[in-house]
């Protein structure tokens, strides 16, 4: 013994006591039948889906937006861009803020648009601070230069412009589309930001993220299946309540799994990822203690569903299980949204015969605890949090 300590002795204090047992958190995988297959070999023959796959691609179809919506979006969108790219290369004597960089982000830059809701978002970085002073004269100097481009232009009255602010940045819109135009400012910036004066640090940092999420996308999940699943699933968190907490970007990265990540690594049929989205949400991917899907654009291994509330975590896995058997039952069309409503996810449906009854909570909110305590415990489980990459979905 050399002061107190055992030579060899591991993990042993001085004057020999031992440090207390401290559990670690080990985050587990779901069962994926699809990365298991080899082991669970079918003892049926595989079952027809065609009729599956006509009623997702016809869902699709429903979904996209019309080529005139597209053409009108795309117009206001490079307008718009132009104006910007001409403000960070010339600026001239406007100098209430420097731009550095503009991006396009969003689902209508990844091509997940859904129809109806024609709107893009295009990121602005300055190289200045973003006071609201100079957000607000940013927007009437994109406005006047826009105006002053399309004095050539023969326009309708569907076609005059009109400039709102908003607490992120600016609109630019016209009758049929809008563009969302998002205010950051260079990471060192950030620090130096006050409420206020400035805009809100933690949005600039979510439009920065949003520029990742995009550059990410392009990269690794540019296939057309991905971008049809993706469609499909925000219209489900349209209409089930249940799946409304999951962000654009948790669904680009669960589409690009469901796809993508199996043994093949070749693009599974949009029927086999359709089915297989429900088959991890309901196995707990999105769960408190499972890996979940680690974001690929931050460090630290975020795992990107503990954005979500305990509570929205056990409704988002007990809908999953409870459509998941409609689902095995033939009832895609009215999870798809092509007959029936949403009643399915909270009342009881009958399949041929097989009833099947919605699922119970299992997460109750501690009552004998105090708010900050039960927050500390989610952030205990949930280990990480991502921001939302657009503000308008």
């Amino acid at each position: 013994m050399v002061r107190g300590i055992i030579r060899g002795g591991r993990g042993v204090m001085r004057g020999g006591i031992r440090p207390p047992f401290k559990k670690t958190f080990v985050p587990r995988h779901p069962f994926d039948l699809t990365l298991a297959e080899v082991l669970f070999p079918k003892v049926s023959p595989v079952v027809d889906d065609a009729a599956l796959t006509s009623a997702l691609l016809k869902r699709n179809q429903d979904l996209s937006p019309s080529p005139s919506e597209q053409t009108t979006i795309a117009n206001l969108v490079s307008k718009v861009q132009a104006v910007l790219d001409n403000l960070v290369v010339a600026p001239g004597d406007f100098s209430t803020c420097q731009l550095d960089e503009v991006r396009q982000v969003g689902s209508f830059k990844k091509g997940t648009l859904i129809t109806g809701n024609n709107v893009a978002e295009v990121v602005v970085i300055l190289k200045t601070l973003p006071t609201k002073e100079a957000c607000e004269a940013l927007a009437k100097k994109v406005e006047a230069e826009l105006k002053n481009a399309m004095k050539t232009e023969v326009l309708t009255k569907a076609d005059q412009l009109t400039t709102t602010m908003h607490d992120r940045g600016f609109n630019i819109a016209n009758w049929q589309a809008k563009v969302c135009v998002l205010i950051a400012t260079i990471p060192q910036n950030i620090r130096k930001l006050e409420a206020d004066i400035h805009l809100d640090p933690k949005a600039m940092q979510a439009h920065l993220a949003a520029i990742r999420h995009t550059r990410w996308f392009e990269e690794n999940a540019h296939h057309s299946s991905i971008k049809v699943l993706i469609r499909i699933l925000k219209d489900l968190t349209t209409r089930f309540d249940a799946f409304s907490p999951l962000s654009p970007w948790m669904l680009d990265l669960i589409a690009h799994l469901a796809i993508m990540n199996n043994p093949s690594r070749q693009a599974l049929p949009i029927n086999l990822a359709f089915r297989r989205v429900f088959q991890l949400l309901s196995a707990g991917l999105f769960l408190p203690g499972s890996a979940g899907i680690t974001d690929p654009c931050e460090p630290g291994h975020i795992r990107v569903h503990t954005a979500m509330t305990l509570e929205q975590q056990d409704m988002c896995c007990l809908t999953a299980q409870t459509l998941l058997r409609v689902l095995a039952h033939g009832g895609y069309k009215h999870i798809l949204g092509l007959e029936g409503n949403t009643s399915i996810a909270r009342e009881m449906s009958v399949w041929d015969g097989v009833v099947v009854s919605p699922l119970e909570h299992v997460y109750e909110k501690p009552v004998d605890k105090k708010d900050g305590e039960d927050e500390d415990m989610e952030e205990v489980e949930n280990a990480g949090v991502v921001e939302d990459d657009t503000m308008v979905e």
